[in-house]
């Protein structure tokens, strides 16, 4: 299919992907199914992993078990986490447990199980650029391949505020490192700081240590105005279908970006059972334990400096944001920046960066994930999890996964999958029909 394109030697695919996440892993688990794409997936890492320094024990996912890699798209895939269950011999074992929601760690082990059943996934390879003529030229540091397109999806990288970025280090580090940095803070004050589920994680972990790995003193901080919950009720989990994606992507910018802050806790919130956890834990060291002094809970505060202590340790300088002009000073042994993430960098796409055409600080897509650019129409650049502004508060989160995935597959296909039924709510504006009594 199109070899007529390449050198001698040189391998043509109809899609290549760069960067092996859940994002592309759900299309390349799709695209098995189609063998007359043939595709080529690449990820710099050495195998799979997913947010592995962030596997807590005790943690679970904040969706369904079927919003896997394609199980909403295509039920009846080998790729589907039953799949994984039944391929491991334990899916009564799974039913019988009766999780309410899948361990995080689980499903990080049938993702990485996923992509070790697909031949078109490399690991150990880095995408070093991508330029255009004719075909996409993909160059990485072992061989040069080409393709009709190219699906990025390289993820979100740890992002730390300013203050901290100059910093980071044994006693400073974002939590997305955390089960390998936590280690040996027995005695010692740590801070916690990011409201959302990673902060409530790694801040439960601390608090719920036994004896002499305790900490001494933790502290919580966050801008919200409460440690609030994840809202998960049935007409907000409406605004993760496919028909609300699309509506939103026709908005403004402006009732884009209002509609994201608004709801944000639609997607960053704290899971009920994490923050119950964790009430409860406080109430027993505070009351029946005898350690009241343990745990400190500062929300509506906004962390504005960072500096070495006088004494050793850290010295934190908080603003509480109803009384701006009085300013909090924390000493800390640790700091925990769960303050979270954002677009990894796409430095690959340089040879062609000018010819991409931007939103903000996004890519411009389509209505199919496509990047507009001043290329041939019938050669796309499609972009996964980086169009928060342009898709919502879905686009980053596991429930369109599937359904993002087959809009591209479709698309490399010159097909149309029909959609599940649009939801019961109307999003738009809907014309008046009148309709005359007895008619």
């Amino acid at each position: 299919m199109g070899h007529e394109h390449t050198s001698p030697g040189t391998a043509h695919y109809r899609c290549v992907g760069v960067g092996v996440g859940p994002a592309n892993l759900s299309l390349a688990s799709l695209l098995h199914g189609y063998p007359e794409v043939d595709n080529l997936f690449i990820d710099r890492k050495e195998s799979f992993g997913w947010h592995d320094g962030q596997q807590i024990p005790g943690t679970t996912l904040q969706v369904s078990m079927f919003k896997d890699l394609v199980s909403l798209s295509d039920p009846t895939s080998p790729f589907s986490f039953l799949a994984y269950l039944h391929d491991q011999g334990r899916v009564y074992h799974f039913l019988n447990a009766q999780f309410d929601d899948v361990p995080r760690l689980e499903f990080r082990n049938y993702l990485a199980w996923a992509s070790r059943r697909n031949k078109n996934i490399v690991f150990g390879e880095t995408v070093q650029e991508i330029g255009f003529d004719d075909v996409f030229t993909v160059r990485t540091d072992q061989r040069t391949v080409t393709a009709d397109n190219v699906v990025i999806g390289v993820g979100n990288q740890s992002w730390v505020p300013p203050q901290g970025r100059d910093h980071l280090g044994a006693t400073q580090f974002h939590v997305n490192d955390f089960v390998h940095a936590a280690k040996d803070l027995g005695g010692k004050r740590v801070v916690v700081v990011g409201g959302g589920q990673s902060g409530a994680e790694a801040f439960s972990d601390l608090i719920s240590r036994p004896g002499a790995e305790l900490p001494r003193r933790v502290s919580w901080i966050s801008r919200r105005r409460n440690f609030f919950p994840i809202d998960d009720s049935p007409f907000t989990n409406d605004f993760y279908m496919p028909c609300h994606s699309d509506y939103f992507y026709q908005l403004s910018p402006q009732a884009r970006a209002a509609f994201n802050a608004h709801h944000v806790l639609s997607s960053d919130g704290i899971s009920e059972s994490t923050l119950r956890e964790i009430y409860q834990r406080i109430y027993l060291h505070r009351f029946v334990d005898g350690n009241p002094d343990l745990v400190e809970l500062y929300a509506n505060r906004e962390v504005t400096g960072v500096e070495a202590g006088s004494a050793g340790g850290w010295e934190l300088s908080v603003r509480h944001n109803d009384e701006p002009d009085a300013e909090e000073h924390f000493d800390t042994d640790v700091i925990v920046w769960a303050t979270g993430f954002r677009p990894a960098a796409m430095d690959f796409l340089a040879p062609i960066a000018e010819r991409l055409e931007r939103d903000g600080d996004e890519l411009r897509i389509d209505e199919d994930f496509a990047v507009r650019w001043d290329g041939p129409a019938d050669r796309s650049i499609f972009v996964q999890n980086a169009a928060r502004a342009q898709r919502g508060l879905a686009d980053p989160n596991l429930s369109l996964n599937a359904w993002r995935s087959q809009r591209i597959a479709d698309r490399l296909r010159g097909a149309r999958t029909v959609d599940q039924l649009a939801s019961f709510i109307e999003w738009g504006t809907k014309t008046r029909v009148n309709v005359p009594w007895g008619a």
